[in-house]
């Protein structure tokens, strides 16, 4: 974060300073919600959970050399107060649930305030350029696919992980300095009007929206409702002169009819389509499934492109990613050669992992969707496909918000993996979705187990390696297997287990 005072702060989120002998005292440090990352010179947010309470944990902060603490009360060492309003109603948000005065919601407004002062000087006096991504799925792949791209071209900040709600998306922009040049915010939400207040704390010049798929179905009741909430975005934008740019999939009916939604100049990718602005010929998938394919953009010669992450999803991704950098003044061979060296900067998405005695491991465990799960499962079946006596393995768990829909969804799952010729699914849960998942495999004559947990799914597929298939007899252990699921589940736990207990990956 750039230098402020805390006099400066507390003007900017609205708050008193108390037990502070210095107002000129600058924060020099970063901003952090964990006590125990604090470093000299930060300053630490006092947030109420469910659980536990920030406020607690004060001391312990300046102990390790914070400057203040940006708390809802006093709490007996320096810090910028913020005074609770009550508690906030008719948001979802697991960070209000338990906030019943209001305390964590002051100090993430607080935190706002503050990342929104922060972004607009640095824009203003340093040409820092925000770019916002939405999306159903795929957000954080083509979160990291832009940010290794536009790391060539200078500083540039992006969200850890899955860090896109009202706590992660500030946190993110207060990592920001003087001397960044690139700001990439990843923006989820969970209801209408999420993403237009995210867009506010820090404005974005370049958005893109990826797709419009079923992911939070349950909170938003509808697809069009989710189109709704993700064109806030495009809205946001400035104008087209004042060097706004929406990137709009024009594979996804409901992405491509956002366009009129934004003054913006708006520009389009597609995977097939080649009147968009940017699309893809030639593709292909390697041995383990890393797409290569020419990149068409205006006013370039095409490019060969060569990622090393996984799945055919990915070059819808790519190109996305392609799209926001070019717009952002790389060039389209820039561009490639970023993407070609681009690997997994987060953890448990489309990891591919081959262990010294031939198992693959796909681990894609963070999060999953029934679009996501499809992709999954097709990049599973054609790793897979090249391999003598290889059989596909698919340790699959529940899929998260989708509220009504969510049965069908999981038994439409057993279609899928009929479609790409799975031969075996592990269905993990003891819920009616996964009855569901494993009640449609089972019909459509795949293998199938139903297992509690993450623990009983490794010894499943343990138990399916270890014996050579059907009919093979010269075998290697060239099985691979799929591990995936909403993070709630945490089946990471499979693939972790699978990894470090069998030979050397390689």
């Amino acid at each position: 974060m750039i230098n402020l005072t805390l006099q400066e702060i507390a003007h900017i989120t609205g708050g008193y300073l108390d037990g502070v002998e210095d107002p000129s005292t600058r924060v020099t440090g970063s901003v952090e919600f964990d006590s125990r990352k604090v470093g000299p010179g930060g300053l630490f947010l006092a947030l109420k959970g469910a659980r536990v309470d920030g406020h607690d944990f004060a001391q312990a902060a300046i102990d390790q050399g914070a400057a203040a603490v940006l708390a809802a009360r006093p709490v007996g060492v320096p810090a910028v107060v913020v005074e609770p309003a009550g508690r906030v109603e008719g948001d979802n948000a697991d960070i209000y649930a338990h906030d019943e005065d209001g305390s964590a919601a002051a100090v993430v407004a607080a935190l706002s305030a503050l990342a929104t002062a922060v972004t607009e000087k640095l824009t203003a006096e340093h040409g820092l350029r925000v770019v916002g991504l939405t999306g159903s799925a795929g957000k954080t792949s083509t979160k990291d696919l832009i940010a290794s791209i536009l790391r060539s071209a200078g500083e540039t900040v992006a969200p850890p992980g899955s860090f896109n709600n009202e706590i992660g998306h500030p946190y993110t922009a207060l990592r920001c300095t003087e001397d960044t040049q690139f700001l990439v915010a990843e923006m989820s939400a969970r209801g209408i009007g999420h993403i237009r207040h995210l867009a506010s704390i820090a404005a974005p010049t370049v958005g893109a929206v990826l797709n419009v798929g079923s992911a939070h179905l349950g909170e938003f009741g509808s697809r069009e409702n989710i189109a709704q909430a993700k064109g806030e975005l495009v809205e946001a934008l400035p104008p087209a002169d004042r060097g706004g740019v929406a990137v709009l999939n024009a594979d996804d009916p409901f992405v491509a009819a956002m366009a009129p939604r934004t003054s913006a100049k708006v520009v389009t990718f597609s995977t097939s389509d080649a009147s968009a602005d940017y699309y893809a010929t030639d593709i292909a998938l390697d041995e383990v499934a890393r797409p290569h394919f020419m990149l068409h953009s205006p006013g370039a010669e095409p490019v060969k492109v060569q990622l090393q992450v996984f799945g055919m999803h990915q070059v819808s991704n790519a190109l996305a990613a392609a799209a926001v950098a070019i717009e952002s003044g790389i060039t389209a061979n820039d561009v490639a050669c970023a993407l070609g060296g681009h690997t997994n900067a987060s953890e448990h998405r489309m990891d591919v992992r081959t262990r010294a005695d031939g198992l693959t491991v796909i681990d894609d465990s963070y999060n999953a969707n029934p679009d996501s799960m499809a992709a999954a499962i097709a990049a599973l079946a054609y790793t897979a496909s090249g391999r003598p006596g290889a059989r596909s393995i698919a340790v699959l768990g529940e899929m998260g918000e989708l509220g009504d829909e969510a049965r069908a969804a999981h038994a439409a799952l057993g279609e899928v993996l009929e479609k790409y010729g799975v031969d075996q699914l592990i269905a993990v849960g003891t819920d009616a979705n996964a009855h569901a998942l494993a009640e449609s495999g089972s019909a459509r004559g795949i293998n199938t187990r139903v297992v509690h947990d993450a623990a009983e799914a490794t010894a499943a597929v343990r138990d399916i390696i270890s014996t050579a298939p059907a009919g093979v007899e010269e075998w290697a252990h060239n099985d691979v297997v799929l591990v995936k699921a909403s993070n709630a589940a945490r089946l990471w736990r499979v693939a972790e287990d699978l990894n470090s207990t069998g030979p050397a990956a390689r």
